[in-house]
């Protein structure tokens, strides 16, 4: 059984990403295109194979043939077109995050509650295997108890402000596009309440924070910190992506991407021996996309649940709060 997709958007993500991924998933056919610009929905449907396209979101919600809507729109829209992708009786994979507060993210829940539909957040690399095996080591013991966690993400190509990644009145801003990646990752392998949240930022001229670092204290003792900026130049698109998780007995180090797919190591350190740990993974929108087919056919809980979205919702507005955005 396949499920029918709709896309509500052309984003660059569902062009390069997520889309991909879908043509990839083994329970998703790929349907309908929306958007507001007639040449690039055009310019979609030659490229994916989309069977029908709409100028306008509104057109493609009212395609009873729809069964889930992935919505890639910029951040500021998440709220409004998951709401009405929602009422309308669609299923809905949206791209994090998923609202811009904590209050916006419970009314979404609550709105798929009330039409009985499926909502998740698209956290694509928290369904990648390589996740699992992080998660799997902890759990086992193998570094003891978790003590300290220390990640990053730091890339570039943003400075001159006008990518709508860094426009405040779209829902632009390192926090929201990056630290978002940090505070998931964070909350996934602490079993933990974040009891002290303290972050500083720097802002471009439009008022959104292009560079944050923040430290984060549990309610278990467990203490993190994470580093997030777009501002590593302008000469290409390198990017930094860091994790260290300290525990009593050693430690895990990873330099992975989030969202890379293909063969993947981490490092182990157990009792002063350090191990290489290989993962093969997937394409991780792939996987969100069946992974969510799967619960729309029936029998599994969504990976990113309702729950973990609303916690790191929560987070994230202390994390704005406190550098003041």
């Amino acid at each position: 059984m396949s499920v029918k997709w709709g896309v509500l958007g052309t984003a660059g993500i569902a062009k390069g990403q997520t889309i991909p991924g879908m043509k990839r998933a083994n329970n998703c056919e790929l349907y309908a295109i929306a958007g507001r610009d007639e040449s690039k929905i055009k310019a979609y449907v030659d490229e994916f194979d989309f069977k029908k396209s709409y100028v306008g979101y509104e057109a493609l919600l009212e395609d009873k043939e729809v069964q889930a809507v992935y919505i890639p729109l910029p951040n500021d829209l998440h709220y409004e077109w998951v709401l009405k992708a929602l009422k309308a009786g669609k299923h809905v994979l949206c791209e994090k995050p998923l609202a811009l507060s904590t209050s916006q993210v419970k009314e979404m829940f609550d709105t798929a509650k009330a039409n009985n539909v499926y909502l998740m957040e698209a956290f694509a690399y928290l369904h990648s295997p390589y996740v699992a095996a992080l998660k799997e080591t902890i759990d086992q013991g193998v570094i003891g108890a978790v003590d300290y966690i220390e990640t990053g993400f730091v890339t570039q190509g943003y400075e001159d402000g006008s990518n709508i990644r860094v426009i405040k009145k779209a829902g632009g801003g390192a926090m929201y596009d990056l630290g978002c990646y940090c505070t998931s990752m964070i909350l996934s392998l602490v079993d933990g309440k974040p009891v002290t949240v303290k972050a500083n930022a720097e802002f471009n001229g439009d008022g959104a924070d292009i560079f944050d670092s923040a430290m984060i204290k549990f309610d278990n003792g467990v203490r993190a910190s994470f580093d997030i900026g777009m501002i590593l130049g302008t000469s290409g698109d390198s990017r930094t992506d860091r994790l260290y998780v300290h525990g009593d007995k050693g430690y895990i180090r990873s330099g992975v991407e989030y969202n890379e797919e293909g063969e993947l190591e981490f490092i182990v350190c157990s009792d002063g021996k350090e191990t290489v740990k290989r993962v093969m993974a997937r394409q991780n929108y792939a996987l969100e996309v069946e992974q969510l087919g799967r619960c729309i056919e029936g029998g599994e809980k969504p990976n990113v649940s309702e729950d973990f979205s609303i916690k790191n919702a929560m987070l994230l507005d202390e994390l704005l709060k406190q550098i003041g955005y």
